[in-house]
């Protein structure tokens, strides 16, 4: 679940010399699979007591805050030009605003498990869009093979050949929206922001703090303000928005400039498999033979849609 302003970065920030890394990639990798993989739980348990749109805002604010505190730790400067400014708030709306509260919307209707799957399919979005969108990104036989085999996984989580019976098809559809959201902000992002000379964490600040007004917008429109704080819904959405947002962030920028965007795409994969874990052990949720069988299909064909042609 990339919340990041592109998957790519540009050559300029990738070459950028960071300072020695306190602890190894791996380990840094395995906490951000960690933290993403229990983003779900932590949306379900934050929809238990707070609206969605409620619970969406919460997350981009406490995410924004982390992302303020390491600004200002480095003296950093937001972005400047209004043509910047514009492109990211278009990719704040695709990348932030509209897959959170998507997934929170979701999550009201279908269980945690469901979503984190959902989720894995971004990478066979991307492959379908980067067909129509990306003249450089050409595909090969293996990669589409690999798109039709991932979108029959998807099937199979859903449970095609029993009519799709006992599942909400609208949660459902919510969670695969916000899915498609991020391939789709990704490649707008590549085609407008990429080259920019500003640095990833100006970027990618400006972009969390414009979804945050846009979501402070939206909020009141369609939630009245609760009238009770319930603390463990409130506790989720601190997590969501410090962990699951900031320092997520934070951890995919280092993760991307020290080993590579491909390596820490690699997370991607490990998100389904532990919302599964925490959905199942925490949470309680029910898990039918179809949910896993499909989900590795998913993951597998997602792997696929990822490989490039050898030189």
């Amino acid at each position: 679940m990339s919340i990041v302003s592109a998957s790519r970065t540009p050559p300029e920030a990738a070459a950028r010399p960071l300072p020695r890394a306190r602890l190894d990639w791996r380990l840094r990798f395995a906490a951000l699979s960690l933290i993403w993989g229990f983003s779900f739980l932590l949306i379900k348990v934050g929809t238990n007591g707070y609206a969605p749109f409620q619970v969406t805002l919460g997350r981009l604010v406490f995410g924004t805050a982390v992302l303020a505190a390491a600004m200002a730790l480095k003296r950093e400067r937001l972005p400047r030009g209004a043509r910047t400014w514009g492109h990211l708030a278009v990719a704040a709306f695709l990348l932030n605003a509209l897959p959170f509260s998507l997934f929170a919307y979701a999550e009201l209707t279908i269980p945690s498990t469901l979503a984190g799957i959902c989720n894995a399919t971004s990478p066979l979005w991307g492959m379908a869009l980067a067909l129509v969108a990306l003249s450089e990104d050409r595909p090969t036989r293996v990669r589409v093979a690999g798109l039709g085999l991932g979108f029959l996984g998807v099937l199979t989580v859903l449970g095609a050949w029993q009519g799709f019976h006992g599942l909400d098809a609208t949660g459902t559809a919510m969670a695969l929206l916000a899915s498609l959201s991020y391939p789709v902000g990704w490649i707008y992002v590549r085609r407008t922001l990429a080259g920019s000379s500003h640095s990833h964490l100006s970027l990618t600040g400006a972009q969390l703090l414009l979804a945050t007004v846009q979501l402070a917008v939206v909020t009141p429109l369609f939630t009245s303000a609760p009238t009770r704080f319930p603390v463990l819904p409130l506790l989720a959405v601190v997590a969501l928005g410090a962990l699951g947002t900031g320092l997520a962030v934070l951890l995919q920028y280092g993760l991307v400039a020290e080993v590579g965007p491909t390596t820490a795409q690699m997370v991607t994969y490990f998100i389904p498999v532990i919302a599964t874990a925490a959905g199942v052990a925490l949470l309680g949720e029910s898990l039918s033979w179809s949910t896993p069988v499909g989900a590795v299909i998913v993951l597998v064909g997602a792997a696929l849609t990822q490989m490039r042609r050898c030189a």
